[in-house]
This record gives structure tokens, C-alpha cells and sequence, in this order.
């Protein structure tokens, strides 16, 4: 009997120093987990906060052209570069008139030769060129108002 209880008290023995052995390995094990958990929140923060940078970029970027989106204009038809094209030559020479008719004191865009002729920039390569001065226009106008305000 005697052995066997020897044998048992050795046995529990070892046990209790294997347990006592194994609990920093899986106390670090667990901070490893915490630590992974600890970036993932970072990472999903980091990504947060760069969604609400981006929203407020693009805020920004609408308000400089004084609220001016340039993906409401309409799609009449055309390549990318002609719409592009027209509308940039479209806006900066009705901007341009806008301001100077503030500074008049006046208010009429449709008379001037720019806006009846609508062909700056226009190159054949671009295709249609009615397609082109309707791009143009719809830009002059935006381009106008926006001056005229004062943006």
C-alpha cells in the first residue's frame, strides 16, 4: 500500500509542477491573442478613420468648385476625353465671364461668342463636335453661375 501511495503522491507531484510549468506558456498564449485582438481594433480604427478622411476629401473637393459635382452633368453621349475636354473649357471660360460680369454688374452669358460658338479646345480626333459644344455649354453655364456668385 505504501508503494502505491508513494506512487500516487509522485504522480500528483509531477502533475502539480507540469501545471504549475504549463500556466505562463498559456498566460502568453492568451496575451499573443490579446495583442492580435489589440490590432485588428487598431486596423478596423485605422480604416474607419480613413473612410471619414476620404468623405470629408470629397466634401472639400465639392465645395472648391462651389458644390459643383462633376458626375451630375448629363451623359449625352461621346468618349470620356470629349465630354472631359468640353467640360473643363466649358467651366473655366464661363468662370471667367461670370466674375467679370459681377464686377459689371450685369448678368448675360448666352450672347457672348465663347458660349454661342462652344468649340475651344474642340479637336476633330474628340468626334462629334455638336456633341462636343453641348458638353461645352452645359460646362460654361455651371462655370458662369459660379463665377457670377462669386465661388
Amino acid at each position: 500500500m505504501k508503494r502505491k501511495n508513494k506512487g500516487l503522491l509522485r504522480t500528483s507531484l509531477m502533475l502539480a509542477v507540469g501545471i504549475f510549468l504549463a500556466l505562463p506558456i498559456v498566460a502568453v498564449a492568451q496575451q499573443r491573442d490579446g495583442d492580435w485582438n489589440t490590432i485588428d481594433q487598431q486596423q478596423r480604427r485605422d480604416e474607419r478613420r480613413a473612410r471619414r478622411d476620404r468623405r470629408a476629401d470629397r466634401r472639400e473637393d465639392r465645395s472648391n468648385r462651389g458644390g459643383r459635382d462633376w458626375d451630375r452633368y448629363d451623359n449625352y453621349d461621346g468618349s470620356f476625353q470629349q465630354r472631359q475636354t468640353a467640360l473643363n473649357a466649358g467651366y473655366n471660360d464661363g468662370i471667367k465671364e461670370g466674375r467679370k460680369d459681377r464686377n459689371r454688374d450685369r448678368r448675360n452669358f448666352r450672347n457672348r461668342t465663347a458660349y454661342r460658338n462652344a468649340s475651344k479646345d474642340y479637336n476633330s480626333k474628340l468626334g462629334d463636335k455638336a456633341m462636343y459644344q453641348r458638353y461645352y455649354r452645359d460646362g460654361y453655364e455651371n462655370g458662369y453661375e459660379d463665377g457670377y456668385r462669386g465661388n
